[in-house]
């Protein structure tokens, strides 16, 4: 009888591809962030409420490479780390990032690269405005090390808040670093606050690109005044996204980018909530690439399946 089940479920899966993606897909959330303020236990109780399998980690603020380390190192199922180069000397470009970057590259527990910020607005108290050319010698230090040890490479530009004339700067800036390195994969975290016509250029013109997915839904866009791409249409995805989405399901990674200590909590089990609605809604091959499995393929994880 039991082998009877089994033949009926995956029947069923066989014929029905977009309920097999319900449920239970599992969720990597490709680039999320600590500081000092949050208790890294919260991290794996949120963790765990919210039925993420892995995190790729980095740190912020005051939080110690050799605190994060220790931490990974007792969930090596749950977090992979990434290198920081987010802080105020790298924009100075001053030797104390080097260091920094250098002490992490050392350490045996990093095994991915974290955002590089080139244009960031400025937001409200919390963050400055920084501009940081590709060609600036703190990106191409950052650079060189993906390229080394083969991490995809994850840029911070949001064109959208950018001024025009930045805004085409920078396009061609990143377009001829993926022309450079055609192998190497490059990650736009949060849409790079494009539209679907600007992604799905980029996609067609470069086999090398991926989009990142945070702070790209309702929740966060109706939290804020930053002009953040919102793939959704109310609780579900736009029609001319997810058309993009279906065509190129292995050029998206669901990623969530929690920055401060709250948005552990409630806030990140909602927009989970809506990913895992929104899965459910795409045929299972798509869901897992979106979820898990492009994540896996770029930073060569063990599948959580």
């Amino acid at each position: 009888m039991a082998q009877i089940r089994r033949l009926i479920v995956c029947t069923l899966a066989f014929l029905c591809p977009a309920v097999a993606a319900a449920g239970d897909v599992p969720i990597i959330d490709a680039h999320s962030q600590v500081d000092h303020e949050v208790e890294l236990a919260d991290v794996i109780r949120v963790m765990k409420k919210g039925g993420i399998s892995r995190i790729i980690l980095s740190v912020r603020g005051r939080m110690k490479p050799a605190k994060i380390a220790a931490f990974a190192a007792r969930h090596l199922d749950k977090i992979t780390l990434a290198v920081r180069t987010k802080a105020r000397f790298y924009v100075e470009n001053k030797p104390k990032y080097y260091k920094m970057l250098n002490k992490q590259l050392a350490m045996p527990e990093f095994k991915a690269m974290a955002e590089v910020i080139l244009y960031h607005a400025q937001k409200g108290s919390k963050a400055p405005e920084w501009i940081v050319p590709i060609s600036s010698p703190q990106v191409r230090a950052a650079l060189k090390a993906a390229l080394e040890r083969k991490w995809p490479f994850i840029p911070h530009i949001e064109f959208a808040a950018a001024f025009p004339r930045e805004r085409k700067r920078f396009m061609a800036d990143l377009e001829a670093m993926l022309r450079a390195h055609p192998d190497h994969p490059f990650l736009l975290i949060h849409m790079a606050q494009l539209d679907t016509e600007e992604a799905g250029r980029l996609i067609e013109a470069h086999p090398n690109v991926y989009f990142m997915t945070s702070h790209s839904n309702t929740l966060m866009v109706s939290k804020s005044a930053q002009p953040w791409t919102n793939l959704f249409d109310g609780a579900e995805l736009a029609p001319d996204w997810r058309k993009l989405i279906l065509k190129h399901p292995d050029r998206f990674i669901l990623a969530f980018d929690n920055v401060f200590a709250e948005h552990w909590g409630d806030y990140y089990l909602e927009q989970i909530a809506l990913w895992r609605k929104t899965l459910k809604t795409l045929p299972a091959a798509v869901a897992h690439a979106i979820a898990h499995r492009n994540a896996e393929r770029l930073w060569r994880l063990p599948p959580v399946e």
